[in-house]
Parts: structure tokens; C-alpha cells; sequence
């Protein structure tokens, strides 16, 4: 079987699916749609596919899936769309920025049996998964803490950061995700603390730069994560998680990874650039799982209910920055 896509949006993120959709053998991506025409014509001419509308795109019989690349303003209702419309859906991260509307958006996709995938596309990192496989094979005892460091090599444009919802449910959603994914609980106490350390202007916008979270289990367990939104080195890419009986760490990848030792000394090329190298293989791996779990009518994960833990989180750590306290989570 091959599944037939349309992707909607043809920036950044939707280059990068296109790409993925394109690349693997079961699919085939039929359409773009995108309201800037050029973006979606210059995916058309790379992979072979129609430029359409979200309308005609919605409304084709040629299409099983599409993959949900806009705003984020956009994905609740583009969503509950094509829910009705009888389509697989795969949706970037987050559903929405307000917890009550993701809750109204997965109603509708319960209620119309739809398959919906968030991408959360860490999770299929083939590092990330091997020590996600660790963990399940008990080599390292049960979970006890973990620790996410997740550094971008800079800023993006302040224009960006007014729409992005903030740090925590833009960026640090990815580490809430992956705590849940490693910790093996779900987290029931949320602390917080953030400064504006990188750019002043991001901080007049309201929003913050350089933050750090505990997450706390019922059990108590924990999962530590570092974000800063300027790293000089590279894309900053690791996870390290202890246990009763050992610990297993994941380290940064480098699009070469060589060493040479000489008179001055052990150097190593430098680190992906950023998230478009760096996550290759999970993007690849991801649109798999996706049209796997649609050919085998199985369950699809990370799910519409993985989305909304993650922004609950995100807005319990926005809560404790603001009040200065630990957050408990319902």
C-alpha cells in the first residue's frame, strides 16, 4: 500500500516533511498547498507533486494523509478539517497554544475515529531510541532521574518569538515530551525558573531566553532539563538518564564524527548546526511510524493526548516562573 499525502505549509518545517514523505518507499506526496505561492511551487518542482488548495487538498479522493506544516493558529482547526474529511493526519507540535482548545480539537478527532500523530519527531531519534530500548531492557535498573539538555545555536527573530507562544511551549515542549517518554510516570509537580540572558528584545516581547525545569513524579522521580536559546558551539543535543543500577547517556552528534589528536592537542569537528541536520533520521523514522500505524490500523503514538500533556506541562511551567513556586499538576 501506499499512502498518498498532501502537506500543507511549504516553509521550514514543511521542507523537511516534504523531503521525509518523499523519501520513503510506501508513500507519495500528491499536493502542496502553502498561501505563499512561490514556497509551494518551489517544493512542487523538487519532488514532483501539484500545488492545490487546503480546500481541494481536503476534498481530493487521491489523498490518505496530509501532514500539517502551518502556523500553529492553524492546527486545531485545520485538524478537526480533515478529521471530517476522513484523512490521516500528521500535525506538528503544539495542536494549540490553550489547553482547553486541544481538548475541544481531540474530541472531535475521537469522535470521527481519526488517526492523529503530533510531531514530537525526538522520540524516533535513533539515539534517543536506543536508550529508550536501555531503559526497557533493564540494563541500567529502574529510572531515578533524568537529565535534557536542549540548547539552540541562537535566537530566532523576535517576530517569531511574539507568535511562538514562549520558550516553554515552543521549545522546551520537545523536553517535556521526551521527559514523559524516558521517565516512565507522568510528571505531578512542575518548577520552573527563566531569565532573558541572550537577547533583551526577547525578553521586551515577554518572553524569556534561558530556563530551567524539574519535573517531579509521583514516586519521585525526576527529569532536569536545560534550555538556553544561544549555544556558540553548535546545536546542543543530549540526554543522560540514571538508574538503581547504572546509567545510559545519549551525546551530541556531529555530521562527521571524527577525532584528530596533533601537537595541539584532541579536537572534534563541530556539532549539526541545527535541527534540520541534527534530526534527519527522526523526521525520516517518524513519517514511517506514521504510515505504518496507517497501514496496520494501529495505534498511533505520539498521539493527540501526548500533545496535551506536554502543553499542560508547558503551561504549569509558565505558571511557576510567574508565581515563583512549584506547580502540581491535576
Amino acid at each position: 500500500m501506499t499512502v498518498r499525502f498532501g502537506l500543507l505549509g511549504a516553509g521550514r518545517i514543511g521542507k523537511v516533511h516534504a523531503k521525509a514523505v518523499s523519501g520513503d518507499a510506501n508513500a507519495k506526496l500528491v499536493a502542496v498547498a502553502d498561501a505563499f505561492p512561490q514556497a509551494a511551487e518551489a517544493i512542487a518542482s523538487a519532488y514532483g507533486c501539484e500545488v492545490r488548495t487546503i480546500d481541494a487538498i481536503e476534498a481530493a479522493k487521491d489523498i490518505d494523509a496530509v501532514v500539517i506544516c502551518t502556523p500553529t493558529d492553524t492546527h486545531a482547526e485545520l485538524i478537526e478539517r480533515f478529521a471530517r474529511a476522513g484523512k490521516a493526519i500528521f500535525c506538528e507540535k503544539p495542536i494549540d497554544l490553550d489547553v482547553a482548545r486541544v481538548k475541544a480539537c481531540i474530541k472531535v478527532v475521537d469522535e470521527t475515529k481519526a488517526k492523529l500523530m503530533v510531531g514530537f519527531n525526538r522520540r524516533f531519534d535513533p539515539h534517543f531510541m536506543a536508550v529508550r530500548k536501555t531503559i526497557d531492557d533493564g540494563r541500567i535498573g529502574d529510572v531515578e532521574m533524568v537529565t535534557i539538555t536542549s540548547r539552540d545555536p541562537g535566537a530566532p527573530p523576535v517576530d517569531y518569538i511574539k507568535r511562538s507562544g514562549g520558550i516553554f511551549r515552543d521549545m522546551t515542549i520537545h523536553d517535556f515530551d521526551m521527559a514523559r517518554f524516558l521517565l516512565g510516570e507522568e510528571p505531578v509537580a512542575v518548577s520552573a525558573t527563566a531569565a532573558v540572558l541572550v537577547d533583551k528584545a526577547i525578553g521586551e516581547a515577554g518572553d524569556y531566553d534561558s530556563v530551567s525545569v524539574i519535573l517531579r513524579t509521583k514516586s519521585g522521580k525526576q527529569a532536569i532539563i536545560s534550555n538556553s536559546r544561544r549555544a556558540t558551539y553548535g546545536y546542543d543535543q543530549r540526554i543522560e538518564v540514571h538508574g538503581s543500577k547504572g546509567m545510559v547517556a545519549a551525546e551530541n552528534q556531529r555530521p562527521v564524527s571524527i577525532e584528530v589528536a596533533n601537537g595541539d592537542g584532541y579536537t572534534r569537528p563541530p556539532l549539526h548546526d541545527f535541527f534540520m541536520t541534527r534530526y534527519t533520521e527522526a523526521y525520516a523514522n517518524e513519517i514511517a511510524s506514521f504510515i505504518a500505524a496507517i497501514e496496520k490500523g494501529a495505534t498511533i503514538s505520539p498521539s493527540g493526548a501526548d500533545g496535551l500533556a506536554a502543553l499542560a506541562l508547558a503551561d504549569a511551567a509558565v505558571q511557576s516562573v510567574k508565581e515563583g513556586k512549584l506547580i502540581k499538576i491535576g
